[in-house]
């Protein structure tokens, strides 16, 4: 049975710090050597002033025996604002897994970290007694980091050692940062306490130190010499360089997990293993770079013999290693390799020196190291070769060795700017890459396009492995895959949730080949924690951080999206039955008020028939018919618009024509049509504050077949018992509703019935019906009904037109209204004397 592959879990609070990316390089180092997986568990610094450090930080404590064997934490920059003890109880949470700390010594907790009040005593030192400065200015960390204490206190001892009193003036608080160490610088200077040197708790506040010096005319180190802590990489290209103590960081990532190795295999380790420091003299202090000694040899070899390295590899060795600050056994061993070349090259194997150092080099690109830092080493091989003038064979040897020493300057040049140029060409390339995947993850508006645009842009991201799971419960304790790719190819992502301790789907951080994964939590803002997302290391450290926002941004979205789906649902819902209720109303109010059955329409002289068919969506047609002695009014309108709203404005109408016509059954059907819209508009318009109006036809008939009419509607339809053919008459008023008044636009028409003519009265909900292919039903088709029965009784008449209508338009948009009724002139002749005809 196969041995399952052990995993050890790096806590730390940053991918792009100069620290922290310095550590992860060393895990990673080790990791690989010890044939282990990786899991980076990012989060913020704990206890810190960002209010988002709560949801951020949950991913350590997801951190455990489920997903990891063994954890190491960054606790010198993770632990920046937690005091000990509970720096200590954070730790032994993860009992009973096997832990490390990086940088603070922890009781009862195994811990690799370098002597920091040594360093601190140094650079202070440094700056007392070899330059003579009094005034010594001090930035330190946070005073509830241990780390930050201690290098505090020997910050006062080194003064006390030396009889210089303590100034509180001198002193600031900072956070490790280039921020905080400017402002720091700032309020030191504001206080107007003179100053010579500045002593920094770390490289990036003694930079922001040198910032504000420089932006206030300070000169570095002309007026004010500065040193730092830590020896990161831009320590060393920075203008001016930064004087700093060197500690082996990456070292200490190494021995941290070994460390957590060892007592995996149940050995005992040392509680506390302290690494040594150095400090490093750079242009910050005036000493640009520490001089390399030189010891001439002895006595001059036989010409043509190689020096006589032999008894002097070990000090070499050692001399180089603490040049280039990169452990003897790193690259198999690279300052015994270097030397051996070289012997090799100076026993006639020409660029055998030259080819071993361009190796050397391009390892150490790849590991991320600082180039240039390999011209020390030439300086100092240069030094200890160099043969004494007085020799005679010293001038062809120096010459040769000098040409070896240029060639090696030139490559060592050209591949700094190599490795420079190679390092921007890949911030800038993340950098658009990034860009792209901002631009297609915020058109995301579901997970399905969301996954989609994972597929898509992973790879040009530079990932091979990811998987992106999203939290399943309120709760958070179980995760639902959304996306998972291996080995640069989506696959199908498992169905099966699983316990938000194992960060991943089964056996995604436990594969059969050694990983090295990137595990954050995907969350937005404060306190919008949406799942965890583990991406394989390999990509510019910048991605990660983006990449994770970009994502927390898109499920927002998503989540945004889909709220905002479910209440205009909801909404829509809500409005439908509402619309329903009110249409149920509407429809009661429409088909109780209209007269129905022959009794509520009998008119002497008139056979009448009518009908309203209400559309789904009820709207407002109106028709009524009033008998009167002499007669009888015949009225037809429509309310624009459909429900309540519709129905409450047809019942107004229905009232108002009721209570004129009783009053004056001859009234002139203009000054009705008239006084009506006075009342409507007055009702609508400044009481419900609507815009509803309406079309209404008022008829007056008289029993001699005379019809005075007035108002705007459809047109009216008389079929002629002689020729039976339709005629269409128009009505020319205008809308009630629209307009205060509207006397002066509306006049009275008149039309003569003759016996047996069928007067028809229709809404355009018959003329505008469509059928499937948007076709109007019209004005002629109903003609031609109209005409085809137009000795049939009233009733057949209405139902064939409605018959027709509904085989036209099976589902009718609007209400259906038709009002049929002949004239029967029997019944009234000699009442009056016929008019001539029209």
């Amino acid at each position: 049975m196969t041995k399952k592959r052990r995993t050890i879990a790096l806590l730390m609070d940053y991918m792009r710090g100069e620290f922290q990316s310095t550590v992860r390089i060393g895990v990673e180092r080790a990791a690989e050597a010890h044939d282990v997986n990786l899991v980076f568990a990012v989060g913020e610094i704990l206890a810190g002033a960002a209010s988002s450090e709560a949801v951020q930080n949950s991913i350590y404590r997801l951190v455990g025996a489920e997903a990891v064997d063994g954890v190491v934490v960054a606790s010198g920059s993770l632990c920046n604002y937690l005091g000990v003890e509970e720096l200590q109880r954070f730790c032994r949470d993860f009992a009973p897994v096997p832990l490390c700390s990086i940088g603070l010594a922890l009781e009862g907790v195994p811990s690799v970290v370098v002597d920091n009040g040594l360093g601190i005593e140094m650079t202070a030192g440094h700056l007392i007694d070899d330059h003579g400065r009094r005034r010594v200015a001090y930035i330190g960390g946070s005073p509830s980091n241990g780390e930050a204490r201690i290098r505090a206190e020997a910050y006062r001892r080194a003064l006390a050692t030396r009889a210089i009193p303590y100034d509180e003036r001198l002193v600031a608080s900072g956070a490790f940062t280039i921020d905080t160490g400017r402002s720091a610088m700032r309020e030191i200077l504001d206080r107007g306490v003179d100053l010579d040197a500045v002593v920094a708790a770390n490289d990036n506040m003694a930079l922001g130190a040198i910032d504000v010096l420089k932006a206030r005319g300070i000169g570095v180190p002309k007026d004010i010499l500065v040193c730092g802590f830590d020896d990161v990489g831009v320590a060393r290209y920075a203008n001016p360089s930064l004087t700093t103590v060197r500690q082996p960081i990456k070292r200490l990532g190494e021995i941290a997990v070994e460390t957590v190795l060892r007592m995996l295999d149940g050995e005992d380790v040392p509680e506390v293993n302290l690494q040594q420091i150095e400090l490093t003299r750079r242009e910050s202090c005036g000493c640009a770079s520490r001089p390399v000694v030189v010891r001439p040899l002895a006595a001059p070899p036989p010409r043509g013999a190689p020096p006589p390295l032999g008894g002097r590899r070990d000090e070499l060795e050692r001399e180089l290693e603490q040049v280039v600050g990169i452990p003897a056994a790193a690259f198999g061993g690279w300052p015994a390799e270097l030397l051996s070349a070289l012997e090799e090259e100076l026993e006639g194997r020409e660029g055998r020196f030259v080819r071993a150092l361009e190796r050397l080099l391009d390892m150490a690109a790849l590991d991320g190291v600082f180039l240039d830092l390999f011209q020390g080493v030439i300086t100092l091989l240069r030094a200890q070769l160099r043969r004494p003038p007085e020799d005679p064979a010293a001038a062809a040897t120096n010459e040769a060795l000098e040409r070896i020493w240029h060639a090696c300057r030139v490559l060592i040049g050209s591949a700094s700017v190599r490795s420079e140029g190679r390092q921007r060409l890949q911030v800038e390339v993340a950098s658009i890459d990034l860009s792209w995947s901002a631009r297609w993850f915020s058109t995301c508006l579901s997970l399905p396009l969301v996954k989609s645009m994972l597929a898509s842009q992973m790879s040009r991201l530079h990932f091979t492995h990811a998987a992106v799971s999203l939290y399943e419960d309120a709760q958070r304790t179980t995760l639902k895959p959304l996306f998972l790719m291996e080995d640069g190819r989506e696959v199908e992502t498992p169905s099966e949730s699983f316990p938000v301790q194992k960060l991943a789907p089964p056996g995604f951080l436990d594969a059969s080949e050694r990983r090295s994964m990137v595990v954050m939590p995907l969350m937005l803002g404060n306190t919008e924690h949406f799942g965890i997302v583990a991406l394989d290391s390999g990509a510019n450290e910048m991605v990660y951080d983006a990449l994770r926002l970009q994502l927390g941004s898109a499920v927002k979205t998503v989540a945004l999206h889909r709220e905002v789906v479910r209440q205009v649902e909801l909404r829509e819902r809500l409005e439908q039955e509402r619309g329903r209720e009110e249409s149920l109303v509407a429809a009661r109010i429409q088909t109780t008020l209209v007269p129905e059955g022959p009794e509520q329409m009998e008119v002497e002289g008139l056979e009448i028939s009518a009908a309203m068919v209400p559309a789904a969506e009820v709207g407002g047609d109106y028709y009524d018919v009033i008998p009167t002695p002499d007669g009888g009014w015949l009225g037809i309108g429509d309310v624009a618009g459909h429900g309540l709203a519709a129905g409450l404005v047809m019942l107004m109408i229905q009232s108002m024509v009721s209570a004129l016509t009783s009053r004056d059954p001859g009234a002139s059907p203009s000054e009705l049509i008239a006084a009506l819209n006075k009342a409507l508009y007055k009702n609508v318009r400044g009481r419900l504050k609507r815009d509803e109006h309406a079309t209404l036809l008022l008829l007056r008939y008289e029993r001699s077949g005379r019809v005075t009419f007035a108002g705007a509607h459809d047109d009216i339809l008389v079929c002629s018992a002689r020729t039976r053919r339709c005629a269409s008459i128009p009505s020319t008023g205008v809308w009630l509703g629209v307009f205060p008044a509207i006397g002066a636009m509306t006049r009275d028409s008149e039309l003569f019935l003759e016996d047996g003519d069928v007067l028809v009265l229709y809404s355009d909900g018959v003329t505008e019906a469509r059928n499937v292919h948007q076709e109007q039903f019209g004005l002629e088709r109903l003609c031609a009904a109209i005409e085809a029965v137009q000795s049939a009784p009233v009733e057949v008449i209405r139902d064939r037109i409605l018959g027709e209508v509904e085989g036209w338009c099976s589902s009718a948009d609007d209400d259906i209204t038709v009002v049929v009724a002949r004239y029967d002139g029997t019944a009234t002749r000699g009442a009056v004397d016929r008019m001539p005809d029209r």
